[in-house]
């Protein structure tokens, strides 16, 4: 049991706004109303505290594959990102054979069952070959309910989310499934129209993965996807803040259309994250990060990001000029919800767990704290 502690001091930013001069009581794992005797008293005037990162969309990190890597592999990524400010990590799986997708998701579930992970994502084989970005052509299928339900039971009750091209044959009853299992269903990499992205969401889609990114643009008699995913308040919207995949314009439009509240920022980080450039595999597929960005060897099509959670954190202040209380709740609050998490984590409440990141006046992160023990100390430098 990690030992109580009072943060004290910081600007603490909580679902009904910022208290200036605000402290955050940590009573072993869990937030506090009341501070217990002899609790340590931690400083950290001048900083903001701010709850943990959710991630619901990261294909690993710290030089380590969620698809391809060991179990020990994997919580190396997941650290690589804690430390990073990602206080919950979803992991994503990329196109893969569906053999090997069902015995990757009993290796993730595992990590599942023991709270290393929140869950897991499976990013492909469903997808269209007109928008594959970053996955194998030659492994993608149409999304069949039967295998769509071989996968989800290969997760023992851990799978969290699938994305789909729900316009290919069996997709909207893929969608149905996904739904009537607890699994959230999210439309990417499609070349879906409007009309048939209606369908999807009216059949119980309720994410957009990666917003504008593998799928058609937006065109005046064409609407496309994206005008149906940010109009339908049933939709959460994943945005990638790494000033690569976006055009600020972009994002800022996404915002204004979809509101904060239905916003996720998510790193769709791959090995390099936190690593450094060099040459890496995405699934079967070869990337090349240079300069931090990921492209596939053959093709050049961006794979991943090589983002984490604190530099999107910062971005999204400082550039995109986006109310700090907004990217708290695209960070945190937002995803904690989607995932169904809220009444544990995505805020800084007594009750839940104590999972923050402390940050400077500059929004750089000093440290992080998950179930109330310091992954980054803010007194250690």
């Amino acid at each position: 049991m990690a030992p109580s502690k009072v943060l004290a001091g910081a600007r603490v930013v909580l679902p009904t706004g910022t208290v200036d001069d605000g402290r955050v009581i940590v009573d072993g794992a869990r937030i506090a109303d009341t501070a217990p005797p002899q609790a340590e008293v931690v400083d950290v005037s001048g900083h903001w505290v701010v709850p943990g990162f959710v991630d619901i969309h990261n294909h690993g990190g710290g030089g380590a594959s969620f698809t391809g890597g060991t179990p020990e592999e994997i919580l190396k990524g997941v650290e690589t990102h804690r430390r990073h400010g990602t206080t919950t990590t979803v992991a994503s799986t990329v196109t893969g054979d569906l053999d090997f997708l069902a015995r990757r998701a009993g290796v993730l579930a595992e990590l599942a069952q023991q709270g290393d992970i929140a869950g897991i994502h499976f990013e492909g084989p469903f997808i269209s070959p007109c928008r594959k970005g970053a996955h194998d052509e030659q492994l993608l299928r149409e999304p069949d309910p039967a295998e769509v339900r071989k996968l989800v039971d290969a997760a023992h009750g851990h799978a969290k989310m699938m994305t789909l091209a729900t316009e290919l044959p069996g997709g909207l009853d893929s969608v149905r499934l996904l739904v009537e299992h607890g699994v959230v269903a999210a439309v990417g990499h499609t070349d879906a129209t409007y009309e048939q992205t209606v369908q999807a969401v009216d059949a119980g889609a309720t994410v957009a993965t990666h917003l504008f990114n593998a799928m058609p643009p937006v065109g005046h008699r064409a609407p496309g996807p994206i005008t149906a995913l940010l109009e339908d308040e049933r939709i959460t919207v994943e945005l990638i803040n790494d000033g690569t995949h976006l055009h600020p314009a972009a994002l800022q439009l996404a915002f204004h259309h979809a509101g904060a509240a239905r916003v996720a920022f998510i790193t769709d980080a791959m090995d390099a994250a936190g690593f450094g450039d060099g040459r890496y595999r995405l699934g079967p597929m070869d990337v090349e990060v240079a300069d931090g960005v990921a492209r596939l060897v053959e093709g050049g099509s961006i794979a991943g990001s090589t983002l984490t959670l604190d530099r999107a954190f910062k971005r999204a202040v400082t550039v995109d000029r986006l109310p700090v209380g907004d990217v708290v709740a695209a960070l945190s609050a937002n995803p904690a919800r989607l995932l169904g998490l809220d009444d544990r984590i995505g805020s800084l409440e007594p009750g839940k767990d104590a999972d923050l990141v402390v940050l400077d006046d500059a929004f750089d992160l000093v440290g992080v704290m998950r179930r109330g023990a310091w992954a980054v100390d803010p007194q250690l430098g």
